[in-house]
C-alpha cells in the first residue's frame, strides 16, 4: 500500500480503531472480572465469618466457645494464609482463640484501628500477614450468647489477598493473549476486506487501461451500485470526446477544401503572368498553401492526440516507410538501416507517427552521404513516469553546429536553400511531438551527421 493509497487510508483507521477498542474493552472486561472475584472472596470470607460467629458465640457463658474447623481446611495448615481469631476488646477481660493456621502469631484489628464499619456492621483491613504477604481481614463485634451487656470480642477471619491476586493476574494474561489474537485476526480480516471492497475499482483501472491500449472502446461489465455512476459517466466522457473529435476533423476538412480551390485559381492566373508580380504572387501563393496545410495539419493532430485509445505498432508502419523514402532518394543511393524493438507502440494515430518518421527519414536522406540510421526503443518507466518511445534518425551526412541545431525548427527556418522543400519538415516533426507531450532533440551523431531524438508516449 502506498502512503497516499485509498486502501492504506482505509486499513489505517480500521487498525486505528481496532488498537484503540481492544485494549478498552480488555481494561474494562478486567475491571470486571477483578470486581467479580473480588466480591466472590469477600462473600467467602462473610460466609466464614458468619459461621465462626454462630458458633462461638451462641453460648450461655460469659466467654466464647471454640469454633470447629469445620468451615475450611485450610484453617488447620500453619500460615496457610486463612485465619480465624477471638480476642477481647478494649482490653476486657476474656481469652483469645485462634485457628491452629495461625500459631502463636495475633491479627490486628479493624476495631483498634478505627476502620469503620460498612451497612452491616463488619470491618474490612488489608494488611500484612504473618508470612508478610498481604492479607483480607474481615471483623465483627459481637458478644457470648449475642447479649450486650457481656464483653465484647472481636471476631476476625482472613483469607490471602496473593491467591485473589494470581487468579486476576492468571485470566488477565489469558485476556490479553485472546485479545491479541482477535486483534491480529481483526487487522487480517481488515486487509482482506479493504482489498475485497476496492477490487471494482481494479476493473475500472484495468478497463481504462484497455481503452487507453485500443482493446476496447467502452468501460463494460457489472459494477457495484456505488460505482456504477462513474462507469455510466466515463462511457458518456469517451463517448463525448470521440464527438469533438468527429467534429473538428470534420471542420478541418471543410476549411480545407474551401481553401483548395481558390488558391489554386490564384496560383494558376499568377503563372500565366510572367512578370516580377505574377512571380512574386506565385511564390507567395506556394507559401500560403504550404502554411496552410501546416498549420491545419496542427489542428487536425491537436484534434487526434486526445483520442483515447489508439495505439499503433512501430515496426508495422517502419519497413514500407523506409522503402519508401529510399525509392524517392534512389538517385543519391541512400541505404536505410533500422532496428524496432519488438513489440514496441506508440500511443497515438498511425498517420502522425508516418508523418514524423517520414520527415526525419527525409530530412536524413537530404544530408546524408550513403546511409541512414533508425532506431526505436521503448524506455522502461520509473515509479512516476509513464513508458517512453525513443525514436533515433541518424546520418553520415556533414552535421550541424550547436547553433545551427538551435535554430533549427523554427517556423520556416532553413539553413540551405539548395535543398528542396519548404524548410516546414522538423517544425511539423517538433510541433507533432509536442502535441503528443513528446519532444524532438537534435544532437551530433557520432557517425559525423545529424541525430535527431523524438521522445512520444509508448502503449
Amino acid at each position: 500500500m502506498r502512503l497516499n493509497s485509498l486502501a492504506l487510508r482505509l486499513f489505517a483507521t480500521s487498525a486505528a480503531w481496532t488498537l484503540l477498542a481492544l485494549p478498552l474493552a480488555g481494561y474494562i472486561i478486567y475491571a470486571l472480572y477483578r470486581d467479580d472475584v473480588q466480591l466472590s472472596f469477600d462473600a467467602q470470607l462473610k460466609k466464614l465469618l458468619t459461621q465462626i460467629t454462630i458458633d462461638s458465640m451462641s453460648t450461655m457463658g460469659d466467654e466464647p466457645v471454640n469454633p470447629p474447623n469445620l468451615y475450611e481446611p485450610l484453617f488447620e495448615v500453619t500460615q496457610s494464609g486463612w485465619y480465624w481469631q477471638i480476642r477481647p476488646i478494649d482490653g476486657a477481660p476474656g481469652r483469645t482463640l485462634v485457628s491452629p493456621s495461625l500459631a502463636t502469631a495475633i491479627l490486628p484489628s479493624p476495631y483498634d484501628r478505627k476502620f469503620p464499619t460498612d451497612d452491616t456492621g463488619t470491618r474490612w483491613m488489608n494488611v500484612p500477614g504473618p508470612t508478610g504477604t498481604t492479607i483480607r481481614i474481615l471483623e465483627f463485634i459481637d458478644s457470648p450468647g449475642h447479649d450486650p451487656e457481656k464483653t465484647k470480642y472481636s471476631i476476625i477471619v482472613a483469607g490471602p489477598m496473593d491467591w485473589f491476586e494470581e487468579t486476576v493476574a492468571k485470566f488477565r494474561a489469558r485476556l490479553t493473549s485472546a485479545l491479541a489474537l482477535v486483534g491480529l485476526g481483526l487487522l487480517a480480516v481488515t486487509v482482506f476486506q479493504v482489498r475485497f471492497g476496492l477490487l471494482p475499482l481494479r476493473r475500472i483501472e484495468r478497463g481504462l487501461a484497455s481503452i487507453r491500449s485500443g482493446q476496447v472502446e467502452r468501460l463494460e461489465g457489472q459494477l457495484p451500485a456505488e460505482i456504477e455512476p462513474l462507469q455510466t459517466e466515463l462511457n458518456a466522457l469517451i463517448e463525448s470526446n470521440q464527438d469533438i473529435i468527429d467534429r473538428a476533423r470534420t471542420q478541418v476538412g471543410n476549411l480545407a477544401h474551401a481553401l483548395k480551390t481558390p488558391l489554386a485559381v490564384i496560383t494558376n492566373e499568377a503563372r500565366e503572368d510572367k512578370s516580377a508580380f505574377g512571380a512574386k504572387v506565385t511564390e507567395q501563393a506556394h507559401l500560403m498553401r504550404d502554411q496552410i496545410t501546416h498549420y491545419l495539419d496542427r489542428a487536425r493532430i491537436a484534434a487526434r492526440t486526445n483520442t483515447i485509445g489508439r495505439v499503433t505498432p512501430v515496426e508495422a508502419i517502419t519497413e514500407p516507410l523506409v522503402r519508401a523514402i529510399e525509392r524517392i532518394h534512389r538517385e543519391k543511393g541512400i541505404s536505410i538501416e533500422y532496428t524496432v524493438q519488438p513489440g514496441a507502440k506508440f500511443q497515438g494515430e498511425k498517420q502522425d507517427l508516418e508523418e514524423m518518421l517520414g520527415n526525419l527519414l527525409d530530412n536524413a536522406c537530404k544530408w546524408g552521404q550513403s546511409r541512414v540510421y533508425l532506431t526505436a526503443t521503448v524506455t522502461s518507466p520509473d515509479t512516476t513516469a509513464r513508458r517512453k518511445l525513443k525514436i533515433t534518425v541518424e546520418d553520415d551526412g556533414p552535421g550541424l553546429s550547436a547553433e545551427q541545431r538551435a535554430k533549427i525548427g523554427k517556423r520556416g527556418l532553413r539553413l540551405d536553400e539548395t535543398k528542396p522543400g519548404s524548410g516546414l519538415g522538423l517544425s511539423i516533426v517538433s510541433d507533432l511531438a509536442a502535441s503528443y507531450r513528446g519532444r524532438l532533440r537534435l544532437d551530433a551523431s557520432e557517425r559525423g551527421g545529424l541525430k535527431a531524438i523524438i521522445e512520444l508516449p509508448a502503449a
